[in-house]
């Protein structure tokens, strides 16, 4: 079983993928729209990573406020899930991503990256940092998998 974890961006939409044993989310890619309403193309992509890897369950990061109100992204995130499972077929997680994006920030500060390159994988480091919280969460939940 793996996990695909996406970021649901305005724009792009970053993709992380769990490995086989639910232990550990890698990158896979930041899928790419013209407009914010041009979302065929970007559900056929995640249809093929779906069945590419073989993948069971997707998490989606939810863009709360930090005071756990929910906005104008909320309302778009749940369209976007709601779109998902039709056209995945899988149950579809929605996970708390705030803060993900400073994280994955910061990480690429970290580790040397200009801050001129870090936007083009910032997307793709908050998926990985919102499906390994869900992962992690799995780990002391393992009655939920």
């Amino acid at each position: 079983m793996r996990i695909l974890g996406l970021d649901f961006g305005s724009k792009t939409v970053g993709v992380a993928v769990s490995d086989a044993l639910l232990i550990t989310a890698q990158g896979v890619e930041i899928i790419r729209r013209k407009a914010p309403t041009k979302l065929r193309q970007t559900l056929a992509r995640i249809e093929q990573l779906v069945s590419e890897y073989e993948v069971e369950k997707i998490v989606l990061g939810y863009p709360k406020n930090m005071n756990s109100t929910e906005g104008e992204r909320c309302e778009k995130t749940k369209e976007f899930k709601e779109m998902l499972e039709k056209r995945c077929g899988l149950p579809v997680i929605l996970w708390d991503e705030r803060l993900t994006t400073i994280a994955a920030d910061r990480s690429m500060m970290e580790t040397g990256i200009r801050r001129e390159n870090r936007k083009e994988y910032v997307d793709e480091i908050a998926a990985i940092f919102i499906l390994q919280g869900y992962l992690d969460y799995l780990s002391n939940h393992p009655e939920e998998k």
